[in-house]
Order: structure tokens, then sequence, then C-alpha cells
């Protein structure tokens, strides 16, 4: 068998009730839920499995999903299942740090935390993002640099799929030139800022200063950074990638190619949802793909990778 990745997806795939069957279930799990409440003094089971409004508000979404992330990884892990390298999309790089031993889960809650508040506290009135289908990044980075107002590149998802985000108005201008030019699709998303543009430079600049005070540990793994898309082997540059992260865009699908370069032909999604799994199929429909998101996936990804 070739190498595991460990990737840990990003906001918008979080929805009520995720984790629960591992908190009642698994000792592991409850206690990262429990942790994550006792360092934000919020009550993170309660944010994740009972109805609120509050889940879908990034400075809520970012804690409580990193929270089901590691809960999940910690499951695998005790069942002797770990990664050769780790990365997660957006918010789920942090998930990655700390599957591969760089910061604590105590200073990874405090992190995330706060970049969930900054960036809710730096989104600007009329932000908005989009999803481009049907159409090269090159014609999307074109028409994003002719179109007036601040409009870029979020995410290069996978083949196919790439997100724009920035001012409402350059957004829309930019979604119709990109139709004209023979996009299949633009779809708004339902988000609450225009995440992974220069309009959240004030976010990582208050955030660079949270990570000023976190202690990071010696790699157990290497991760992937977004920013990069290249593997990470020194503590260094972690505190700067993370800061630039934030307003820069999330190259997903160049992680993974490069993961896969790199002999990963194994990747295990842990977190609630299937969509970075969708997108790896997507970019390489050779390589195995798991999920763990559901109690009952837990067993089928052991099993599944014990007979690879």
């Amino acid at each position: 068998m070739g190498k595991i990745a460990f990737i840990f997806p990003g906001q918008g795939s979080q929805y009520i009730g995720m984790g629960k069957d591992f908190y009642e279930k698994e000792p592991v799990s409850k206690a990262v839920f429990d942790k994550a409440s006792e360092v934000t003094g919020l009550d993170i089971p309660a944010l994740c499995f009972e109805e609120n409004d509050k889940l879908n508000i990034t400075e809520y979404t970012q804690i409580a999903m990193l929270a089901d992330e590691i809960a999940l990884c910690r499951a695998l892990e005790v069942r002797g299942i770990y990664p050769d390298v780790t990365a997660g999309l957006s918010l789920g790089e942090y998930g990655a740090i700390t599957a591969a031993g760089i910061i604590s889960e105590e200073d990874a809650f405090r992190i995330i935390r706060k970049r969930g508040i900054y960036m809710q506290e730096a989104v600007p009135t009329g932000g908005a993002m989009s999803a481009v289908l049907g159409i090269g990044n090159d014609v999307i980075e074109k028409i994003c640099e002719e179109t007036e107002g601040t409009v870029s590149i979020a995410n290069y998802n996978c083949p196919g799929q790439t997100v724009i985000t920035g001012e409402a108005a350059a957004v829309e201008k930019a979604g119709e030139a990109l139709k004209e030019a023979g996009a299949k699709r633009v779809v708004p998303l339902k988000v609450s800022g225009p995440f992974h543009s220069s309009m959240l430079i004030p976010a990582g600049e208050k955030l660079e200063k949270v990570l000023e005070g976190i202690e990071l540990k010696d790699f157990t793994v290497p991760y992937v950074s977004n920013l990069m898309a290249d593997y990470v082997t020194s503590t260094k540059e972690i505190k700067f990638l993370l800061k630039m992260q934030i307003s820069s865009p999330v190259k997903w699908q160049q992680s993974v190619e490069k993961m896969i370069t790199e002999g990963v032909d194994t990747f295990v999604e842990i977190g609630p949802g299937k969509t970075l799994s969708s997108f790896v199929k997507k970019i390489n429909k050779e390589v195995k793909v798991f999920n763990v998101d559901k109690y009952e996936d837990l067993e089928k990804c052991v099993e599944g990778l014990a007979n690879a």
C-alpha cells in the first residue's frame, strides 16, 4: 500500500448533529469536545448537537468544525490509523496541523476561536463568493483582473470548479462575464463574507499577534499548505503561512496533485460531509478515498484500509 493522507474540510459542510455519535460512543472523542468547551468557554457539544442559529455563523462554525474534526481523528488514531501527510481546506488546515502534531489541541482551539471572530469582524458589507463551474482557471483569472472592483479566486477546488470572492458587485460582474465566456454555471454561495480575498487582510494581521504566542512542536508528519500547495516540514514558516492563508487563494487541487506525486494513494476525509472526497475523485479517479463523518464510517474506513 502507498501513503495515507488525512484531509480535513472547511466551512460549508457543518450540520446540526455532527460528531454526536462519536461523543456518545468514543471516550477519546468526548474528551476533545469537552476540551474545546473548556478552552473557549463555549458549550461546544450544544453548538454541534442541538438545534441553534449559531452554527452557520463564522465565529462559531470554525470552532465547532475543528472540534469535530479532531474528535474524529483521535478515534482513528486509537485504532492504529495514522497518516503519512495531512492537509485541510481553509479552516481544515488547522485540523491538519493538529493531526500532524505541530500544535496542541488547546492551542488549536484558542487560535481558531480568535480566527473565526476576526474573520467575522473583518467582513465588510457587500462581500460575496460564487462557485464557477466548467471553465478554465486561466480565463477566470483574466476576467477577475479585468473586472472593476475587488474580485479574485478564493479556491481552486478541482477540475471544473473554482470559487471567486470579493466585493458583491464585482463578484456579480465577474460572474456575468464568465457566463458569457462559456462557464456552465456561476452559483452564488451562502456565506457571510468574501473569504480568502484581500478584504480579509485585517483579520490575518490580528491573527498574527495570536500566533506569536503559540508554541510549535516538532513534526510527526508533514502537512501541505493551502498557500503553497507544497509540503511544510519546518516550523519556521508556519505562522506566516497561517496569517497569509486568510486572505489568499486555497490551492486545494494543486495540494492533492502534489500529495499524489509524493506517493499518496489513499485519502481519508475526516469531518462533516464528503466535499473533499468529491474533489479528490474529480482530481484523480485512481486513488482510494474514505470518509469518516458518521460513527458507522469509522469501522468501514478501518476495515477498508486493512484490506487495501
